[in-house]
């Protein structure tokens, strides 16, 4: 079957079989060809009907019951919990639970216990009481682990809200740093944008310490109620932790002698920066958690619920709330159009979906209106540099990455326009920004370049995960990737990030993934970039990387790597197989050269052998990451993209890069 020129799209036949020895082989070989070529058109009709009427594709994107816990926890400080928004969001919390009592943070992963005492909160609002059996395991498995004492900060500056926790047994972050100045060590401009947004609100919860009258105790969660924080011994004031922990200790006795005004005009400060970078939809970075901590921060300010700012910000964490069939209501922590619509379009192109199909037309139409062109926190580092890129999120104008940015334009290219010029001017616009966002060792990190300061994740507050923005093997792979298809690899800083990638490969011969899981992830982003900057398949970077997919590939064909392979050495390229990761690896052997091994058969045939009638596929599991095995999650739409991707290429062969320039 060949692609339709009326609108309805449909993946052009397979390649001939190459030539083989025995009649069989050619005969197998023939069959699994139709059998992807049959796949990848099934998947290009399913992920067409996905798409939205304005041209964007959205799926779901799933994290943990921490989001919808602190939705419930917000809305009671701040007076405006309702019983149907309690009854959705207790009914998809519960049916999150683990046998044992406990929450995890990603399918099929341990308990966590800060998950766990959250969710456990949330369902004592809803109404369900301690001595249920469900909410028994929970406490019980909460007690064993330590109790509240041993979660993290940000779920004891929950509770503190309400006074089931101390202010004065929390690390304290005065709204003062906003006054350091950028060369400083620690200013807000040395945390991760999405650790900054969060930070700055916080400094003036931490200054204003609320406490609002708790609707019932939680001694339950304690392993001796008497003495809910027992202390600790000081880390060796001659370690790293230990003066951060006398530096916290500080700033608590400068908590007590703060002179007022001072004080004011720093909180004052904090609220203008707040303010200033509220997106035009009302959220904050287009995330949840600057969201939620902002509107908190505002109110203690005095801002009104009325008050424009808050009724914007309000009205948006509605809009990350996602309404299940069964009526349970489940928050995202942050919305991924953007991310969603360029993978679908990469998809769909290299799946054999002409170029100017209406699909793809309206597809690039959006992503142009998506475009950033003003500066944001990113020019901090680097002033006067152009703006020029896209963000993740439907509304993020001061934090566009560099990630979305490389596959936007990856996209952009792969589509035949009405108007060329327009795709060019923002093509070469985004080009010039993310090669301006390298940073001095080569890499490229997602939203900041050179944010690699250590002294961040030092900090007693900072237990929340990765608070820092260092250049990444995923990220520096799609902008040489991106380089490679606009013919800039002899520019210099092309250069320097093959070195940077080859530089970065580990001994077993894959990559570590930073935003996706994990070695399959890096590897599989790494792959298609070098050999798309002409590395040839036979350099040794390529066949070590090559082995070790083929050393990982599980007995069914498929690829998969759990979560615990961030902490644990054990489970790299270790888990069950899943669709997004098995073409992961997929793309990577097949940029390897690599069409013809009983690798890529093997994982061929673990595609089409469990995609549905419908061209889609299942995968509960979890292989998206925003801080390394600290908050994990599900893509809903990975599902489809990354697997029709695969295919395509399978079918297709490799899309081929421009020419140098």
């Amino acid at each position: 079957m060949t692609a339709t020129t009326d609108g309805n799209a449909g993946a052009v036949g397979p390649r001939a079989a190459s030539a083989s020895t025995t009649h069989d082989t050619d005969a197998a070989a023939s069959d699994l060809d139709e059998s992807a070529a049959r796949a990848a058109e099934r998947a290009v009709e399913h992920l067409l009907a996905l798409q939205d009427p304005e041209g964007w594709w959205k799926g779901d994107l799933e994290t943990n019951v921490t989001m919808d816990a602190e939705d419930l926890l917000l809305r009671q400080f701040l007076g405006i919990l309702d019983a149907e928004t309690v009854r959705a969001s207790a009914l998809h919390i519960r049916r999150e639970q683990r046998d044992d009592g406990a929450w995890a943070t990603f399918y099929g992963g341990p308990g966590e216990l800060s998950a766990t005492v959250e969710a456990y909160v949330a369902l004592r609002l809803a109404g369900d009481p301690p001595e249920a059996p469900h909410m028994a395991r929970a406490a019980t498995w909460v007690r064993a682990r330590g109790g509240i004492a041993a979660a993290r900060v940000f779920t004891r500056i929950w509770l503190a809200l309400f006074g089931w926790w101390r202010w004065e047994d929390l690390p304290q972050l005065p709204p003062e740093l906003l006054f350091l100045p950028k060369w400083f060590p620690l200013n807000i401009y040395d945390f991760g944008c999405w650790a900054r947004q969060t930070i700055v609100p916080l400094t003036i919860v931490s200054a204003k310490r609320p406490v609002r009258p708790a609707p019932f105790p939680l001694d339950e969660l304690h392993t001796d109620p008497a003495r809910p924080n027992p202390p600790r011994p000081l880390a060796p004031a001659t370690g790293w932790d230990g003066i951060f922990q006398r530096l916290d200790k500080a700033l608590h006795v400068y908590h007590r002698l703060a002179p007022r005004a001072l004080r004011g005009t720093a909180m004052n400060v904090a609220a203008r920066w707040i303010v200033e970078r509220q997106e035009n939809d009302g959220c904050w970075g287009g995330i949840q958690p600057p969201a939620v901590y902002s509107v908190i921060a505002l109110h203690l300010l005095g801002y009104d619920l009325k008050h424009p700012v808050m009724r914007a910000g309000l009205e948006s964490l509605d809009r990350f709330a996602v309404r299940r069939e069964d009526g349970s209501r489940m928050i995202e922590a942050c919305q991924s159009p953007v991310w969603d619509t360029c993978l679908a379009t990469i998809a769909l192109a290299d799946a054999g979906v002409r170029p100017d199909h209406p699909a793809l037309v309206k597809a690039v139409d959006w992503m142009l209106d998506e475009e950033i062109t003003r500066t944001g926190d990113w020019a901090v580092r680097r002033p006067g540099l152009p703006p020029g890129g896209w963000a993740f999120e439907f509304h993020n104008d001061n934090y566009p990455d560099i990630d979305d940015t490389a596959e936007v334009l990856l996209a952009l290219r792969r589509v035949r326009h009405p108007d060329p010029a327009r795709v060019e001017a923002a093509i070469a616009r985004g080009a010039r920004w993310t090669l301006g966002m390298q940073s001095r060792d080569g890499g490229w990190g997602a939203f900041d370049a050179d944010n690699t300061s250590a002294f961040p994740n030092k900090l007693p507050f900072c237990d929340f995960g990765e608070v820092i923005d260092p250049p990444s093997a995923d990220v520096t792979a799609h902008v040489v990737e991106m380089l490679a298809y606009e013919g800039m690899l002899r520019d210099p800083r092309a250069r320097r990030g093959i070195e940077w990638l080859l530089a970065e490969q580990e001994p077993n011969g894959a990559w570590f993934g930073r935003w996706g899981v994990n070695h399959v992830y890096g590897t599989g982003s790494v792959l298609p970039a070098l050999t798309a900057a002409g590395l040839p398949v036979s350099h040794p970077a390529v066949r070590r990387a090559v082995g070790w997919l083929g050393s990982v590939q599980n007995e069914d064909g498929g690829w998969g790597e759990d979560l615990r392979s961030y902490e644990d050495e054990g489970w790299v390229g270790r888990g069950a197989s899943t669709a997004s990761q098995t073409a992961w690896a997929l793309i990577a052997l097949l940029a390897a050269g690599e069409r013809e091994s009983e690798a890529v058969r093997r994982g061929v045939a673990w595609l089409t052998g469990t995609q549905h009638e419908d061209g889609s596929w299942d995968e509960p599991f979890f292989t998206g990451t925003g801080f390394p095995w600290d908050f994990s999650i599900n893509y809903h739409l990975y599902r489809q993209v990354f697997p029709l991707t695969a295919l395509g290429r399978y079918v297709h062969g490799e899309p081929a890069p421009h020419k140098d320039r």
